[in-house]
């Protein structure tokens, strides 16, 4: 699974620096039971830095460091976790950055047998950040190998907006992501696959800020070919409080 979703933060070059812990409740079973057992706390850690133009021959862009941990095991207990790094820099004067990620995890199941690795993804690609209308933008275009048992040469493209409103009382954000993966993974369950699967994973949120710290807010969980090989779009709310310091 990708989540590749906040790597689109690198969208300005003026100095910044955050750091976030949001607590989500996810609403899935309610909205799906046939392909959910349950609604789950999910907590996401976030660190971003943006750094300023300097004179140096390599000119860091943002840095974005982000932990994803679903409460979704027994009693609550941690089911999936998930990990993302990415860091943009140029070494020219044209505001187009070149990004470097990595990402990977792993899920606990119910028997335990059936756990497994979210894979190790390796990325590296373009990264155009824009404004227009006062609206933040970047889009990016990712080359990432996807390091399965069969290793796997994908392309994914990636576009990230934000927008406050009412001096920034409210926030609109999201991100999408399509990309590309082998039927192939290398194991007996896949083996005999061929071609490719095309997935799409968006999450827009909406952000109410009560002061310069807390907030509360929701997200729509966008998913197709991530949790499930059928072909259906699934779309999953959330209910969120979100803490910056």
């Amino acid at each position: 699974m990708k989540h590749l979703i906040w790597f689109g933060l690198c969208i300005v070059s003026m100095p910044l620096f955050s750091q976030n812990l949001q607590l989500h409740y996810d609403l899935r079973h309610s909205i799906d039971p046939k392909h959910n057992a349950e609604n789950f706390p999910t907590v996401y850690f976030e660190y971003f830095k943006s750094q300023s133009d300097t004179t140096s021959f390599i000119k860091p862009g943002s840095f974005l460091f982000k932990v994803e941990t679903d409460m979704q095991g027994d009693k609550n207990n941690i089911g999936k976790a998930y990990i993302q790094a990415t860091q943009t820099f140029r070494l020219w004067k044209p505001k187009i950055f070149l990004g470097v990620q990595y990402s990977g995890g792993l899920g606990v199941t119910e028997p335990k047998q059936y756990s497994y690795y979210i894979n190790n993804s390796l990325g590296i690609g373009p990264n155009y950040p824009f404004q227009w209308h006062g609206i933040y933008f970047s889009a990016a275009v990712y080359y990432t190998y996807n390091i399965l048992k069969k290793p796997s040469n994908d392309v994914m493209l990636s576009f990230y907006w934000w927008k406050g409103f009412l001096n920034y009382k409210l926030e609109f954000a999201g991100d999408f992501e399509l990309y590309t993966l082998n039927k192939n993974h290398g194991d007996d369950i896949t083996k005999n696959l061929k071609g490719k699967t095309v997935s799409f994973f968006g999450e827009p949120q909406v952000w109410f800020n009560l002061n310069k710290s807390f907030a509360f807010g929701s997200k729509q969980l966008l998913y197709y070919h991530v949790t499930t090989i059928e072909n259906i779009f699934q779309v999953y709310p959330t209910v969120a409080i979100r803490i910056k310091f």
